[in-house]
């Protein structure tokens, strides 16, 4: 019996219920795992089977299972229940699981299942669904976490693997590269990884990792004009999730402020550079300019724009930040007295998450 069916058995006991609909209601991997292509001459040859990172991070995904409660049509009292389904990933072997806000949102309860067949029920910690991002908890002990990447790390043409339950089936993988890295604030749709393995409704929460099972990513999101996989998906970088989670677990939520700059990478590897700040924004009334390099904000030293994007994460509005910066090769500190986000930058269009595909 395929494990998924003994998942299923199990959830009705969980739930206290029988006979729920099921349905698929997150982004996600297909089934099957392509060849690596040829190395080029010279280079050390690929691996022909990425068997050993799958058996790593299997037993760090699960399936996540949802429950809300459905109105009773047409004045009857008898209560029903939909089940949706996407994934998840754990972090900690005290019991801390990762997935995707939209995975668990309105959720009425909540359970895992693990590959071996386990299921428990969980509940949500904490969440931040500006990053789409949710801490999740199962009383157990002796969990494997899985193993985390750098992301300094991570370039175009690296191989991964995303993992999840596509369509409810069971855990499955697929293969693809990295096709672009993106780092340009704090939501799935501004920093994300887009990968062309396959991703499919059932995998939101995902892992997408190496090709040694480390995490590089949760999977969130997918391009699409059918409402099917196209060869375009979307992660939420490993360094943002660490971030989030991190600000979760000790504050319960995640402060922002706004520091009013935009920033790229400089030439000849420099570091990061300013290229623009806000009219009498916060950079700009410490004394910030274009051109300027950025060094460190407060304790958190910038050596990429994944580590400028993640910097307004952490201090409410009103905080004063030391800001360490280069300007035209001579070194100053700026006190920069932190904004709120600003309404064009916290309201993203509806219309722009959905072209992309977030799954419901």
């Amino acid at each position: 019996m395929h494990r998924s069916v003994l998942a299923a058995a199990a959830l009705a006991a969980v739930f206290g219920c029988s006979g729920m609909a099921f349905a698929s209601n997150e982004a996600a991997t297909m089934v099957g795992t392509a060849s690596p292509a040829a190395a080029p001459a010279g280079a050390a040859h690929p691996p022909t089977s990425y068997r050993a990172a799958v058996a790593r991070v299997s037993p760090s995904v699960v399936t996540v299972y949802s429950a809300h409660a459905l109105k009773p049509a047409n004045g009857s009292k008898r209560s029903d229940k939909v089940m949706n389904l996407g994934s998840g990933v754990v972090i900690g072997a005290d019991g801390d699981i990762v997935t995707n806000y939209h995975v668990v949102q309105d959720a009425t309860e909540l359970a895992v299942a693990f590959v071996d067949g386990t299921v428990l029920p969980c509940r949500v910690v904490a969440f931040d669904a500006e990053s789409d991002i949710a801490l999740l908890h199962v009383d157990a002990t002796g969990l494997q976490p899985i193993s985390m990447a750098d992301i300094g790390d991570v370039a175009p043409g690296d191989v991964v693997l995303a993992v999840g339950n596509p369509f409810g089936i069971g855990q499955a993988v697929s293969q693809g590269i990295v096709s672009a890295v993106v780092h340009r604030g704090v939501r799935p749709q501004e920093s994300f990884i887009q990968t062309d393995a396959a991703i499919n409704p059932g995998n939101s929460g995902g892992a997408l990792v190496d090709a040694t099972g480390r995490l590089v990513g949760i999977n969130v999101l997918i391009l699409s004009q059918s409402g099917g996989f196209e060869g375009m998906g979307f992660a939420i970088p490993v360094d943002l999730v660490q971030t989030v989670v991190a600000a979760l677990k000790s504050r319960g939520r995640v402060a922002r402020g706004w520091f009013g700059w935009w920033a790229d990478e400089a030439p000849h590897g420099e570091g990061v550079r300013v290229i623009a700040v806000e009219r009498d924004g916060p950079a700009q009334r410490a004394g910030m300019v274009p051109g300027d390099i950025l060094v460190r904000v407060g304790e958190r030293p910038v050596q990429s724009l994944f580590d400028a994007a993640n910097v307004m994460i952490g201090s409410d509005p009103g905080t004063h930040v030391p800001v360490e910066i280069a300007h035209r090769g001579v070194p100053a500190t700026l006190d920069v007295q932190l904004g709120p986000v600003p309404a064009w930058k916290a309201g993203l269009e509806a219309s722009e998450v959905r072209f992309r595909g977030r799954a419901r």
